[in-house]
């Protein structure tokens, strides 16, 4: 169990941020220390707040090591992608040589980078870049011009 030591200025600052900081999470980590001060045992802050113990041990290490910045610090797992490396060269490649379908795209990225991804990991890439997809229409086979300029000049 650990023990932890508060200042009536920490347990007040614990008060207002449980409920008036931004993030929720943060508000979570601030509610368990301040349960934590008045002196609640950790089964009941688990069953208060609906935490694991593992979860509440590392809110209560975080204080212990860093104070109450450390409980505002949000540490959330970003993973970033192989492409993001090469961005910028892929990028200026398909601006002068836009591909025509996904599969070529990967497959040019394959080339370029080495580095294999599917259809949709790519189109989600070049949309990250600012890149769509263009839609193109049809015109129809038989169409006459002179009798559309006249029915546009109707209507």
């Amino acid at each position: 169990m650990i023990k932890l030591t508060f200042t009536e200025d920490e347990i007040e600052q614990l008060h207002y941020e449980r409920f008036h900081h931004p993030h929720p999470r943060v508000q979570q980590k601030m509610e368990a220390l301040y349960l934590k001060s008045q002196g609640c045992p950790h089964w009941q802050i688990v069953q208060l707040l609906r935490i694991t113990e593992p979860t509440l041990l590392s809110y209560l290490r975080d204080y212990q090591s860093g104070g109450i910045a450390k409980l505002k610090q949000l540490t959330f797992y970003r993973p970033q992608s192989e492409l993001k490396q090469h961005q910028e060269s892929l990028e200026a490649y398909f601006r002068e040589h836009p591909p025509k379908t996904l599969v070529q795209a990967a497959a040019k990225i394959e080339e370029l980078t080495g580095i294999v991804r599917s259809r949709e990991q790519v189109r989600v890439f070049l949309k990250s870049m600012g890149m769509g997809c263009r839609r193109v229409g049809v015109l129809p086979a038989k169409a006459d011009a002179d009798a559309q300029a006249e029915f546009l000049k109707k209507n």
